[in-house]
């Protein structure tokens, strides 16, 4: 009983430092920030997304809902008209769900590449969690490869995707500061129209190993069988490859 009591005391103490707020969201990432993000209120999500309509829905992941929306001139004066996709939390609100969209909101934040998907703003508002991205019209790569309505890619194509791809993990292994992806993987990979790939999804991200300091970590993160089969064995991960 006292280690089940000593266990929710710890939990409460974590969640206690999650931010609540978007004031609170701006005051932890404002050391790091470099992209500027809007916070949006929970009412223009409901507009741009024609209050989530269930046709507007693009996929469904671990995450919750993700919705086609439109940020139009009207909305709010200085944001140009804007195709988007909006992420929606399953509303759960669970301390693991919360952790996993801060994470979006500070890595993509933080990082700004051609093969990075780029975060437009978030929400974070009562129990509500979104994030809003740049709408990726081709979606993803596992859609592209597996529905049968999509006529399959020639090989010119699925190579500048895979560059594309490698690129974007690059960049994040050879920062100043490495970010280690955690789920690589063809459902993670959006194409624009002209197929540029982006790496999107980073919830599980964790900051790598800085100068001669390496990353060990003995918690399995992300989809088990996309991960490296050392990764498995010892749970190792390691910032560069």
């Amino acid at each position: 009983m006292q280690i089940q009591q000593n266990q929710a005391i710890k939990q409460r103490n974590d969640d206690s430092k999650l931010p609540s707020n978007p004031e609170e969201v701006e005051v932890l990432r404002r050391d790091s920030a470099v992209n500027p993000l809007v916070a949006f209120t929970y009412d223009e999500l409901k507009i741009i997304t024609g209050n989530f309509r269930p046709s507007s829905v693009l996929g469904v992941g671990r995450f919750g809902s993700v919705y086609k929306g439109f940020i139009s001139e009207e909305l709010r004066h200085g944001l140009p008209p804007l195709a988007v996709a909006v992420k929606v939390h399953d509303g759960d609100n669970s301390h693991q769900g919360h952790r996993e969209w801060l994470a979006e909101v500070i890595f993509l934040g933080q990082l700004s590449h051609p093969n990075l998907v780029k975060l437009i703003g978030y929400c974070c508002e009562d129990e509500h969690r979104v994030l809003i991205y740049e709408f990726m019209a081709r979606g993803s790569v596992e859609m592209n490869l597996f529905t049968k309505a999509v006529i399959p890619l020639p090989w010119s194509i699925r190579m500048k995707i895979a560059f594309g791809a490698a690129k974007g993990l690059a960049f994040l292994h050879e920062a100043e500061r490495p970010v280690i992806y955690h789920d690589f993987k063809t459902s993670n990979i959006l194409l624009d129209l002209d197929y540029n790939a982006k790496l999107s999804d980073f919830g599980l991200a964790k900051d790598g190993s800085v100068g001669e300091k390496s990353h060990v970590s003995t918690r399995m993160m992300g989809t088990y069988s996309y991960a490296a089969p050392e990764y498995i064995m010892t749970g190792i991960g390691l910032a560069s490859i």
